[in-house]
């Protein structure tokens, strides 16, 4: 029953804040639900209750799948799409910063802007999770690091191999500052010459860290590259690369990729920072968000430092959460290694995270996209163009239905991939259902 409740109550919160986001709301105005919100609350909640109770007393054979292979692209072919999508988007966000610089300061009207927090940041975030993460081949900062390999004939790593203590800690930090705090607090989203600034300033470090440690870096320490394969885990197509060059895409279940250990505590951050992050995001226009903040200003004296605090707060309190939850379900597995079981079960809340993430940025996303479109027309023609209004034809009922949908989706999902977890690192059912229920809320 404590499980239910917690399940229902998790739910309400994520449906409300979806319902109240700031940052990327489809309409200017609030908007009712179609039916009554403690009828849809318990709808959800017994939605996600059922299918645990019927796995509780399954084995997990029923939602076992195995990939099924949907084409194969040979090596030729492969090569020429990574060249010309890669060639596409380095130059889209070099043209993007040199308009940052050179054109209009008013964030609505600059590439940078509009390119950068929301195409680049949030659109490739949906990509990933729809397709797996694109940024084994978009990322520019090893774009950057293969020129120069190309140019010394072989790897760099002047420094040496990539430290295993710093593990994903570095990406950790990276998020929690660049995103956390710089996208979801500060103006710099909607000022183009500091948007210009961060990117650069990132870009440094992250082609400065490839030169010292080589390849590795980019795929520990890249916040961008964790975030977009942690996201990535939930796509129901895979995209698999084999040795000499061709690539095959795979049909899946979303939760096969959520059952695989992240590789280390850095990454177990990771992953609970991204949910707590987003749900953050979405709360910070809540009235209860903004009585609490004008308490904590009141203390901090700023705005700014008190959002700060408050952020950094909720996120050790989730951090400890987590891992009060995982020492709970080693103690009832009598399992020794709860360090373990973090890392087993993190990437079972991705689809929780990967869910609320569409829900919350898929309006954002396709409104900035027609914006980035109509900047381009501006740019090629010299005239003011339009921009179209891509999700007009989608009434406020069908969009409240798409959040719900999705929400409870990503829930039943992590539900399911939990599950399996606990099964395979038990083996006894028994035992695998006592140990799920900490990790159930």
């Amino acid at each position: 029953m404590r499980v239910l409740v917690r399940r229902v109550v998790v739910l309400a919160v994520m449906l409300a804040l979806v319902g109240s986001a700031r940052a990327h709301e489809v309409a200017a105005t609030r908007f009712t639900a179609p039916v009554p919100l403690l009828v849809l609350f318990a709808g959800a909640g017994a939605t996600v209750a059922a299918t645990a109770g019927w796995l509780g007393f399954a084995d997990g054979s029923g939602v076992r799948t195995a990939p099924r292979r949907l084409r194969t692209v040979g090596p030729a072919m492969a090569s020429t799409l990574r060249l010309g999508v890669r060639t596409a988007f380095v130059a889209l966000v070099v043209g993007a910063l040199v308009h940052g610089v050179v054109g209009p300061s008013a964030g609505a009207e600059n590439l940078a802007t509009v390119f950068v927090w929301s195409v680049w940041l949030k659109g490739l975030g949906l990509v990933a999770v729809l397709v797996g993460s694109p940024w084994r081949v978009l990322s520019p900062w090893e774009t950057v690091y293969d020129l120069l390999v190309t140019v010394e004939g072989e790897d760099i790593a002047l420094v040496g191999d990539y430290p295993s203590w710093l593990g994903s800690w570095p990406a950790l930090a990276g998020f929690v500052l660049g995103v956390g705090v710089v996208e979801n607090l500060t103006v710099i989203p909607r000022t183009p010459r500091l948007t210009v600034a961060v990117v650069a300033a990132y870009a440094l470090a992250m082609v400065g860290g490839g030169v010292a440690f080589g390849r590795p870096w980019f795929r520990h320490a890249d916040a961008l590259a964790v975030l977009y394969d942690l996201l990535g885990r939930t796509a129901p197509l895979s995209v698999e690369y084999s040795g000499d060059g061709s690539v095959t895409v795979e049909a899946r279940p979303p939760w096969r990729g959520c059952t695989d250990a992240v590789v280390d505590a850095g990454a177990v951050a990771f992953v609970v920072a991204a949910v707590y992050t987003v749900s953050f995001d979405g709360y910070t226009d809540t009235p209860e968000y903004q009585a609490v903040l004008a308490a904590a200003r009141d203390l901090a004296g700023t705005t700014a430092v008190a959002a700060v605090a408050l952020y950094l707060l909720g996120l050790v309190a989730f951090l400890a959460s987590y891992g009060l939850a995982c020492w709970l379900v080693a103690r009832l597995a009598g399992d020794g290694d709860w360090p373990g079981v973090a890392r087993a079960f993190a990437p079972t809340v991705v689809p929780i995270a990967a869910a609320y993430e569409v829900a919350h940025n898929y309006p954002f996303v396709a409104r900035s996209a027609a914006q980035l479109l109509a900047l381009f027309g501006r740019l090629v023609t010299g005239t003011p163009v339009e921009a179209v209004a891509p999700l007009s034809w989608l009434s406020v009922p069908a969009f409240w239905g798409s959040q719900v949908a999705l929400v409870v989706g990503g829930h039943l999902v992590a539900v399911v991939a939990a599950h399996l977890v606990a099964i395979d690192r038990y083996g006894s059912l028994t035992v695998a259902r006592r140990g799920h229920l900490p990790s159930s809320w």
